[in-house]
């Protein structure tokens, strides 16, 4: 019997084991039976703690589809959560290894003594084409048109750590699954992409909806928060500091003056159970 905890940010919702204290193989093949709706325990991702030579921690996040993700904004936060209220540390901030980087952490609030609000230094946005990685001509990618099978749409690409594609609409009245896909599987983008669908409310405000790569469609993405922020600055829509409003709560975003991008949000555990492996 496998043991983990259940938990969400904002309605991403995450199976996370201890990968320290239970022995773990097939990592991709686990990660698809625990996140089945209906027959697993159901979840957008499972994360797998586990040590680390170069950090605190390690932190591997594979999505429902057993594909391995580089890092996520909202399971981060979890992880977090995770790692002091099981007493695997006394910090309140640590260094997270990731194959995006080393990802800072730092529980900002607690509630009944377990963490609640957490802080995390996303890091510097990638924008360099080569880099996120999307096909085409150097340089970044701000407003450029991507042609699909019927039509037309403008993107401003960012990585995070990993890939994503922001789109700005003026209404969510559009198939989000079927334009979500389409982009998502594009051949501009070698690794394929997060879809982050963005309407500016004003210039410290956005709403936002995301398809995540792997995923499909989600409640709430930190990474791809983030993204939207730096997306809007560099088309000139809001200020460095807004409140990104998803589908499962509000995220507060800052592309500090030391070109760092700073998330903060809620994470939340579920429940505890048991997996029949």
């Amino acid at each position: 019997m496998l043991e983990f905890v259940k938990m969400h940010g904002l309605g991403n919702d995450f199976i996370i084991v201890d990968a320290i204290k239970n022995k773990v193989d097939e990592f991709s093949k686990l990660s698809y039976r625990l996140c089945r709706r209906h027959y697993g325990a159901g979840g957008d991702g499972v994360i797998f703690v586990l040590e680390s030579e170069k950090a605190d921690f390690r932190m591997r996040i594979f999505n429902r589809d057993g594909s391995e993700a580089e890092m996520c904004g909202n399971g981060i936060r979890c992880f977090a959560k995770y790692v002091y209220d099981n007493k695997l540390t006394d910090k309140k901030s640590f260094d997270v290894e990731t194959l995006a980087g080393i990802i800072k952490p730092e529980i900002v609030e607690l509630k009944d003594n377990k963490a609640y609000l957490v802080k995390v230094n996303m890091g510097k946005p990638i924008l360099e084409r080569k880099d996120i990685p999307m096909e085409g001509e150097p340089g970044n990618v701000i407003d450029e048109p991507l042609k699909l099978a019927d039509k037309e749409v403008r993107i401003t690409a960012v990585s995070m750590g990993n890939p994503h594609a922001v789109i700005f609409v003026d209404t969510f009245s559009f198939d989000i699954e079927v334009l979500g896909k389409e982009i998502e599987e594009h051949p501009s983008f070698p690794k394929k992409t997060n879809v982050e669908f963005i309407q500016v409310v004003n210039e410290n405000e956005i709403n936002m909806q995301v398809w995540e790569r792997g995923a499909g469609v989600t409640l709430a993405c930190g990474t791809g928060a983030s993204a939207a922020l730096v997306a809007s600055v560099l088309n000139k829509k809001t200020e460095r500091k807004a409140v990104v409003h998803l589908l499962g709560g509000d995220l507060e975003i800052e592309w500090a003056e030391d070109g760092n991008v700073y998330m903060t949000g809620p994470a939340k555990e579920v429940y505890k159970g048991e997996f029949n492996i």
